[in-house]
């Protein structure tokens, strides 16, 4: 067990840590509707305008590789605490800043105390029952991925009515209170190790070369989000050439992001029920057909050739979120001392595999074009596939690996 006594979790609770999940993720997308406004409010250019969201996800994923195996080695209660107190401090010295430079640096600490997410999602799943573990982190990922969804939103909206600095602010006062109220309600977390910090990172070399399912589980996930992210880094541009469409316009096909947020809890529920690994094999399945559909787009209309995009789009990304909380499940199966370090590792490789897929993507773009950036896309999907297709039940594999 993870906690000192039996605790029942319950309905409340879980929404309560989705809503969580959701406000902390939320902190690090609240800039990029705004980069306008603040250009103008630094009289800085849009490329020094650029780096505020650049250094916010490179400091989530410092923050995911440094920070988020703590919560092994400490209670995880205190650490959600701590961070989201942090996180809360940032935001709220965020709204009174007044040079670029010193939004540069607290972006950064936005980045790193958001990863408090992280510390939420391996709690959420040492409360859950082992018959419910899916659900439950499908759950907490869909109030995750509504934060990243409409944290864009509302910032653009606020922004322009209220001020960018009335954003932080009101987002400080909002991580505030639900850091303080997860404290209220939260049981406290046995530490699953005592390694010091120097080794507890080394450990996480030693946990990917212990665990075959969790290299597989990384790496097929890390691969859909080569694709993922040769899609959207892409996208803008093409539309831009080929339809002469504005940003405004690619950025409402990140709508499609509420197809992933209604995939997860179905996604954990059929984890639950035939087990997480078939969930990967068709999610993957879904994003390598979604990708593969666009290869039509010649032969249609330029309306049909846009409803074919909004149709992969929504169809990738459901399956991309599903494979997510399916092979968070596994992961979290593996060891239930080591689910931050667990969860550090695969995080890890899917930030490297969106790095790779924008690099990549571009490349693909201008070498041959959007059916370039298709083919890389269903390759990617493709190879995830593959990888799962040749797994057999993690679930039966689990005490022969440990032996």
């Amino acid at each position: 067990m993870s906690t000192h006594k039996p605790y029942i979790l319950t309905s409340r609770t879980v929404f309560l840590l989705a809503l969580a999940a959701g406000l902390c993720v939320a902190s690090i997308y609240y800039s990029q509707p705004m980069l306008g406004i603040l250009s103008q409010q630094f009289h800085a250019s849009v490329t020094d305008t650029g780096l505020i969201p650049t250094l916010t996800q490179t400091g989530y994923a410092l923050g995911i590789l440094f920070l988020a195996p703590l919560g092994d080695r400490y209670d995880r209660r205190v650490i959600i605490l701590l961070k989201g107190l942090l996180l809360a401090a940032t935001l709220l010295v965020c709204s009174f800043i007044n040079t670029l430079p010193m939004l540069l640096v607290i972006s950064l600490a936005i980045g790193l105390t958001a990863t408090v997410t992280q510390d939420i999602i391996p709690a959420s799943a040492a409360l859950a029952s082992e018959t419910r573990r899916g659900r439950t982190v499908g759950t907490v990922m869909t109030g995750l991925l509504a934060g990243i969804l409409l944290s864009r939103v509302v910032s653009g909206f606020v922004a322009e009515y209220l001020g960018w600095r009335t954003v932080y602010a009101v987002a400080a006062a909002a991580v505030l209170v639900i850091t303080l109220v997860l404290w209220r309600i939260l049981p406290r977390f046995t530490p699953g190790t005592r390694l010091r910090y120097p080794a507890l990172l080394l450990s996480l070399g030693q946990l990917w070369l212990t665990w075959s399912a969790l290299r597989r589980a990384a790496l097929a996930q890390g691969l859909l989000s080569v694709a993922f992210s040769a899609f959207w880094s892409t996208l803008a541009m093409m539309l831009s050439e080929t339809w002469h469409l504005g940003s405004a316009v690619a950025g409402s096909f990140g709508l499609a992001g509420a197809a992933g947020a209604l995939a997860a809890p179905i996604a954990g529920s059929l984890s639950d029920r035939r087990g997480p690994n078939h969930v990967t094999r068709v999610g993957s399945a879904i994003v390598m057909i979604s990708f593969a559909l666009m290869f039509c787009l010649p032969l249609l209309s330029p309306h049909g050739q846009l409803a074919v995009i909004v149709i992969s789009a929504v169809g990738f990304d459901l399956g991309i979120q599903a494979t997510l909380v399916a092979h968070q499940t596994i992961i979290y199966s593996l060891n239930p001392d080591a689910r931050s370090r667990l969860n550090a590792i695969m995080f890890t490789v899917v930030f490297i595999g969106m790095s790779v897929g924008a690099v990549l993507g571009s490349k693909a773009l201008a070498l041959a074009g959007w059916p370039g950036v298709v083919t890389l896309a269903t390759l990617a999907g493709a190879g995830s596939l593959l990888i799962r297709l040749f797994t057999t039940d993690d679930r039966n594999r689990l005490a022969e690996e440990a032996s």
